[in-house]
């Protein structure tokens, strides 16, 4: 087993992970792409959300090109076929549909964190169990808010730092993937209707995409919270019990309020 391979099975376990964590990975080439082994390629046109779900809830290993997407929106996230020109950029497909006027959708265009144009020609995405991107360009999972909020505790027990995330609204997946492809730094999402809709994401699940080196770090930190105790699932003290009992298992001198 690889050591990606290692860090997903411990981070399954740590979390209570319904479904496996998976990776993403671009390529300037797509002959590149199309040497994974055992890689599907579509022989319908998907929106990405849908490719990303056929890795996470089925244990696919997907490759695809912009011809494989069903329009700009999903391409320009990941930076296929040049889709950021000006019609992209004016958002009017999304006027009356998700804004109200033409500057509102370009506004909203604006703010979403994408991978320059122009690079690279295909996308790959495969359970991290299955070591077939050798790295990937970034690790996904999909978890609960409490899941999320342990992990972000484990990546800020050694080294702490504050993180700041964006919701940019429909296309949230520039707030996840679209962010770690192009920043390199952990990034988590509440997903939108697209990817409720069509990538099979439920109502209690977020999106955390970061760079595979951060796994580690968030594991160990984990491991460390889970020695003084704090581990997840979180258990339910009582909203009307006396708190200082409790308080003392965590925070020594405590008992006596």
């Amino acid at each position: 087993m690889t050591e990606i391979a290692e860090q997903a099975a411990r981070l399954t376990e740590l979390l209570k992970l319904r479904n496996p964590p998976f990776g993403m990975k671009l390529f300037e080439d797509a002959a590149e792409m199309e040497a994974i082994p055992r890689i599907r390629r579509p022989s319908s046109v998907h929106t990405l959300d849908q490719i990303v779900a056929q890795a996470a809830r089925l244990g696919w290993t997907v490759g695809v090109t912009a011809e494989n997407l069903v329009g700009a929106q999903c391409r320009a996230v990941v930076g296929l076929g040049n889709a950021k020109d000006a019609a992209w950029q004016s958002g009017a497909h999304m006027v009356d549909v998700w804004f109200s006027s033409q500057p509102d959708a370009a506004a909203h265009q604006a703010a979403m964190q994408c991978v320059p144009d122009g690079k690279y020609q295909a996308l790959a995405v495969s359970p991290l169990s299955a070591g077939r991107l050798d790295p990937p360009d970034i690790a996904l999972f999909y978890a609960t808010p409490g899941a999320m909020m342990y992990f972000i505790n484990g990546l800020q027990w050694a080294g702490y730092k504050r993180f700041d995330w964006s919701v940019v609204g429909e296309s949230s997946c520039a707030d996840s993937w679209g962010r770690a492809l192009s920043t390199r730094t952990p990034s988590l999402s509440i997903p939108c209707f697209a990817e409720r809709r069509y990538g099979g994401v439920l109502d209690e699940e977020m999106l955390m995409a970061l760079p595979p080196a951060y796994l580690e770090q968030a594991i160990k930190g984990m491991q460390a919270l889970a020695k003084n105790g704090l581990r997840y699932p979180f258990p339910q003290y009582g909203i009307q019990q006396d708190v200082r009992a409790g308080m003392a298992k965590s925070y020594p001198g405590k008992a006596q309020g």
